[in-house]
């Protein structure tokens, strides 16, 4: 078992590839925007697409780990991402930079998959979730190198240059999961042969959908990574500013918090899950996050701006138990059917956060602006209250009917 601190290395670097790759908009959308002459729509849409692709490829790539394993599916549909990323980078026309982000999300759509559906055959029920929180918490990291260390490589070097390098370093850090990762641990190799057998089987997937079990794990991580992804990727900001009346450098530490509370979640939940059990450690880490929603409504709804200091690690750290939903998939199906469950479960989660992101703005915007353009602080009070009461609801169906 010596090789697998080499295929966790392997899997963690590939992951950390996937946030830099998800959260580089941020820093760059000025420069894409004067460049290309982009608005705000244009901008929402190039950014969408990563998560749209990145959704889509969930149920194919279920099918293709348990067919052709985490070895050859992950690095393959990596060099999506290395094609993407060269078509960024040479992007001339609003068009190119949609493709190449498309290219990009279809190729990192495999990474944290195709790592748990490793990790499930490499390493025992009783640790998946502690190695599944640790590298999570690992590839995390990659969000804060797409803060202050990208603003800095932009300036010095240019937007284009830095996703040259970037094809470069995925695509090392794919031919590293190809050359190290084993799709299972010597001596167990009848389980693999199996999982070719039954892996395409379009059979098999119908029955994961039939499976009682999945549903309130997939309806938990639609609420618990959705509401994570929505407010993470688009509405935390506008919150700060309409509501709260926080400056961009303000909103800036606010969300930089959030990431720090995240990245204590995503390290001690697995472990706890692995301890305590999963109820204990789901029931905590949904809690912490749903007292955070109501924390968020009540401070809107006061103009107590010093709450968003308390409440976003809050936020922070029960979102990052999100991941629980991978490790309860571990404990309730047959390692032959992982890459399909945990594909599934994660395209709720994604699906959910393109819905939440829609339904937010949809609530928000029932509102009139102000003569800034600002939305009222009541707007985003009902909007983050209705993330909120989908997330009891999940819970409690979760709690119900989760074996």
């Amino acid at each position: 078992m010596r090789r697998r601190p080499w295929l966790f290395g392997a899997f963690a670097l590939a992951y950390f590839l996937s946030n830099f790759f998800r959260s580089a908009n941020a820093v760059i959308s000025g420069d894409l925007s004067r460049e290309f002459s982009l608005g705000a729509t244009e901008l929402g849409l190039m950014t969408a697409v990563f998560f749209v692709v990145f959704a889509l490829v969930q149920l194919p790539l279920g099918g293709a780990l348990d067919r052709w394993g985490p070895r050859i599916a992950t690095p393959v549909l990596m060099m999506c991402a290395v094609i993407g990323s060269l078509v960024f980078a040479g992007a001339h026309s609003f068009a190119s930079l949609v493709v190449g982000r498309a290219l990009i999300g279809a190729g990192m759509g495999g990474v944290l998959m195709g790592a748990y559906t490793a990790f499930s055959r490499w390493y025992s029920p009783r640790r998946f979730a502690t190695v599944s929180g640790v590298l999570v918490g690992l590839g995390a990291l990659g969000s804060f190198v797409t803060g202050a260390p990208l603003a800095w490589a932009v300036t010095a070097c240019g937007w284009r240059t830095v996703f040259l390098a970037a094809s470069g370093v995925v695509l090392m850090s794919a031919l590293a999961v190809a050359v190290i990762v084993r799709n299972v641990p010597p001596g167990a190799q009848n389980a693999d042969e199996h999982a070719a057998r039954v892996g395409g089987d379009s059979s098999s997937i119908k029955a994961l959908f039939r499976d009682r079990r999945f549903w309130p794990i997939a309806l938990l991580n639609l609420s618990f990574a959705g509401t994570l992804l929505t407010f993470q990727g688009l509405w935390f900001g506008p919150y700060l500013f309409d509501a709260l009346g926080f400056s961009r450098t303000g909103a800036g530490t606010i969300i930089t918090l959030a990431a720090i509370g995240g990245l204590v979640g995503y390290f001690s939940c697995g472990w706890m899950f692995d301890h305590w059990g999963r109820r204990q450690a789901v029931v905590l880490g949904m809690g912490a996050f749903l007292i955070a929603q109501l924390l968020m409504v009540l401070a809107a709804l006061t103009g107590w701006a010093w709450l968003a200091y308390p409440t976003f690690v809050l936020f922070g750290y029960g979102g990052g138990h999100n991941i629980l939903t991978m490790a309860h998939v571990r404990t309730v199906f047959p390692v032959q059917m992982i890459g399909r469950a945990v594909t599934g479960v994660n395209m709720f989660g994604l699906g959910g956060a393109a819905l939440l992101q829609y339904g937010v703005g949809a609530l928000i915007a029932m509102f009139p602006r102000g003569v800034d353009g600002s939305y009222p602080p009541q707007a985003y009070g009902l909007a983050v209250g209705a993330t909120a009461a989908l997330g009891v609801l999940a819970l409690i169906w979760y709690l119900q009917n989760g074996s």
